[in-house]
C-alpha cells in the first residue's frame, strides 16, 4: 500500500516503504491458517495463505534492522489504511453508485486489510450490478468464510461455478472450505480433482495434489 499522505509526522515514521512487506507478513501470521485461498479476481495467480479470522496484532515489535518500522500495524491501523486507499474510489461512487468495477475494487481493498465485513458489503453491492461475475462472488465467499458463515460461503462458490464451471479460484476455495469448514474430505477431493481436470496448467497444482493426498488419508482412502 502507498504511504498515507495525511498521517501525522509521528505516525509517518512508522510507515516507511518497508511496511508493505511487513503487512504481507501480517497477512500470513494473523489467525490460524486454513489453506491456500485464492482471490476470485486473480484465480491464476500464486496462492497466498490466508487467516481463518482476523486478530489484533501486538502493539509493538522489536526492530529488525535499520529502516525497519518500530511498531507492528494493528488491525485498526490496517483499517485506517484501507479507508484512506478507498477514499478516491468512494468519491467516484458518489456519482456512479452502481459501478460494479469500482465497488469490487473497494471490496478488494478491505479484504486485503482483513476488514471482511466491509469487504462483504461492497462485493454484495457489486454483484447486485453484475450478478454473474464469478470473480467477485469468489471473493465474497472468502470473506463470508472468514466471518464464520461457512454454509453461505459454500453457496456463493457453488453459484460462482454455475456461471463459470472452470473457475480455478472457486474450485480451489470450495475444496478448502469443504475440508476445513465442513470436515467433508470427499467433497474437497472432488472439487480439487475437478480443478486439475479443467485447469491442467494451474500454477499451484502441486499444492492441490498434496492437499488431495492429505484429504484422502484423512478420509481413509489410499492416495492414488
Amino acid at each position: 500500500m502507498d504511504q498515507l499522505a495525511n498521517e501525522t509526522p509521528k505516525t509517518q515514521t512508522h510507515w516507511r516503504p518497508l511496511h508493505v512487506y511487513l503487512l504481507a507478513a501480517v497477512c500470513l501470521l494473523v489467525g490460524l491458517p486454513v489453506g491456500y485461498l485464492l482471490r476470485g479476481s486473480a484465480p491464476e495467480k500464486a496462492a497466498a495463505v490466508m487467516p481463518a479470522a482476523p486478530a489484533e496484532m501486538p502493539a509493538s515489535a522489536p526492530a529488525t534492522g535499520e529502516g525497519m518500522p518500530h511498531q507492528m500495524p494493528t488491525m485498526a491501523d490496517m483499517k485506517r489504511m484501507a479507508d484512506k486507499k478507498a477514499e478516491p474510489l468512494l468519491a467516484k461512487l458518489k456519482s456512479d453508485p452502481n459501478n460494479a468495477q469500482l465497488l469490487n475494487q473497494v471490496g478488494i481493498l478491505y479484504r486485503a486489510a482483513h476488514q471482511f465485513k466491509e469487504a462483504e458489503e461492497y462485493f454484495q453491492k457489486s454483484l447486485q450490478a453484475d450478478p454473474k461475475n464469478a470473480d467477485v462472488r469468489t471473493d465474497l465467499a472468502a470473506c463470508m468464510y472468514y466471518t464464520g458463515d461457512v454454509d453461505g460461503s459454500i453457496a456463493q462458490l457453488e453459484k460462482a461455478l454455475s456461471y463459470d464451471p472452470k473457475h480455478a479460484g472457486a474450485l480451489m476455495n470450495l475444496g478448502i472450505i469443504r475440508w476445513r469448514g465442513k470436515n467433508d474430505a470427499a467433497g474437497a477431493i472432488a472439487s480439487w480433482e475437478k480443478l486439475l481436470k479443467l485447469n491442467p496448467n494451474f500454477p499451484q497444482k502441486d499444492v492441490v495434489k498434496h492437499m488431495i493426498s492429505e484429504a484422502k488419508q484423512q478420509s481413509g482412502k489410499t492416495p492414488s
